[in-house]
């Protein structure tokens, strides 16, 4: 399409040299803002720990060309100094970044501007709240060491016991253990090695998640990492059944419903929440988990409240908690958290109509009204908040800050009682139901001294 302009006033020849200049402007500017993009650009930024108002933040960036050039901004400043960051050999940066003391909490984007070749891309730079210690006089702790690579406990009640689950490391797994503890000395009393991963050379079965079952006196597992469950004896750690690979893909959590014979097992890498018939031992037809939004739901911790025939999970990707029938397998419902952020624990107070939710992007636990169903409070915990329990001999919730290496205690209305330092990456919770409760934590490096223990909690 061509346009002619016939100047024929001096306003108009005014307007015809504005137009020139913008023209012959930008020309000039064309090569220097538009230059050859970087076509295969795989970039990628975060930050190690935990930041803090008024503190240093260590940004790392990997997948960057050697060479290139990369300034950090937000909201128009530039955080990286007056010269830009250069990636090393190997196409890595870092950057030390002074945090100011009056930093909002919560996610702040940050955009890194690339140039040599021209890139972009953004990633948050979490400011995590400074909770301090807080009832400590209220609590007696005893702690044990167990093994390497914690990961979940569970209490079996018929046999008064514990179990607790540990993998070590990456795939291929090669450490991994279930052991059987006593909740009064916690000694460990027995312990197993999974099987070797007949898929995977090198590996064992490792587990993660844990249950018990004491209707049918047995222990269920997810073997995450060969997307699968197993089943074993409460008194001997035997074997029971050793499901096929792909029974539960990625299985996180699980959960035992001994009055319908159910057992459910998450699945944040897809939108399925796997269910199996404990008596027959068997695998049933998945629960597909529709999201209100355009992502797909990704089941985290699940929760049962068995009186009411209701299980709780909630959606990492989708920051949602759906509401499932344990009679009918069906959802009844799913409910939008605003204010969550990466939705990963869950913890049902079927007494007090409240279902606490953790949010370990938003450092915060969400209490939502079952009869509402909607959330009605969020409140700020320590730094990565990863799991919540619902304990109802103490009349408290328990959360697992894995960020700041504390467990927070608060009441159904969300009140803070306690928030207690308790070593390295605290990670998940059980209780007796009987004033004792249970946590177990991960090293952070092999020189940890302060974590893999199992910890008992109980008010003085």
């Amino acid at each position: 399409m061509q346009i002619n302009l016939s100047i024929k006033n001096k306003s108009w020849q005014r307007l015809g040299l504005g137009l020139s200049a913008l023209a012959l402007s930008a020309a000039a500017w064309a090569n220097p803002i538009f230059d050859q993009p970087d076509p295969n650009f795989m970039g990628t930024l975060g930050v190690s720990g935990v930041v803090y108002p008024g503190q240093q933040a260590e940004v790392w960036g990997r997948g960057f060309t050697p060479g290139q050039e990369v300034q950090l901004i937000r909201s128009g400043n530039v955080l990286s100094g007056t010269k830009p960051l250069v990636a090393d050999d190997k196409g890595e940066i870092r950057a030390q970044l002074t945090i100011p003391a009056d930093a909002a909490i919560g996610l702040h984007p940050i955009v890194a501007q690339v140039a040599k070749p021209s890139a972009a891309t953004v990633f948050d730079l979490k400011v995590s709240p400074v909770v301090p210690a807080k009832g400590t006089e209220l609590y007696v702790l005893d702690q044990a060491p167990v093994t390497n690579g914690l990961y979940q406990v569970a209490y079996s009640a018929k046999n008064n016991v514990l179990y607790v689950t540990s993998s070590v490391g990456r795939p291929p797994v090669k450490q991994s253990q279930l052991s059987q503890l006593d909740p009064t000395t916690l000694k460990t009393l027995n312990a197993v090695t999974p099987a070797a991963d007949t898929e995977r050379e090198g590996q064992v079965m490792a587990v993660y998640g844990v249950a018990v079952d004491d209707e049918a006196n047995t222990v269920w597992v997810t073997n995450t990492r060969a997307d699968t469950v197993s089943v074993y004896d409460q008194k001997d750690l035997n074997l029971v059944k050793q499901f096929p690979h792909g029974s539960a893909v990625h299985a996180r959590d699980v959960v035992v419903d001994g009055t319908h014979q159910r057992a459910f097992a998450s699945s944040p890498t897809s939108n399925q929440l796997y269910v199996f018939d404990t008596k027959t031992l068997k695998a049933l037809e998945p629960i597909t988990l529709n999201s209100k939004t355009h992502q797909d739901f990704s089941s985290m911790s699940l929760s049962l409240d068995p009186k009411n025939h209701k299980l709780y999970t909630v959606s990492l990707r989708t920051n949602e908690l759906a509401v499932i029938d344990t009679k009918t397998l069906r959802v009844e419902k799913v409910i939008a958290l605003p204010g969550i952020k990466g939705a990963a624990g869950v913890s049902v107070a079927a007494d007090k109509n409240r279902v606490f939710v953790t949010g370990q992007g938003s450092d915060s636990v969400g209490i939502v009204d079952i009869n509402k169903g909607e959330l009605i409070q969020v409140v700020q915990v320590g730094a990565g908040s990863l799991n919540v329990l619902w304990d109802d001999a103490t009349q408290a919730a328990y959360v697992a800050n894995r960020g700041s290496d504390t467990l927070s205690v608060l009441d159904s209305d969300g009140n803070l009682i306690a928030n207690l330092e308790v070593g390295s990456f605290p990670n998940h919770i059980a209780t007796d139901h009987n004033g004792h409760v249970f946590f177990v934590n991960k090293a952070r490096g092999q020189n940890d001294d302060s974590a893999d223990f199992i910890t008992r909690l109980q008010l003085k």
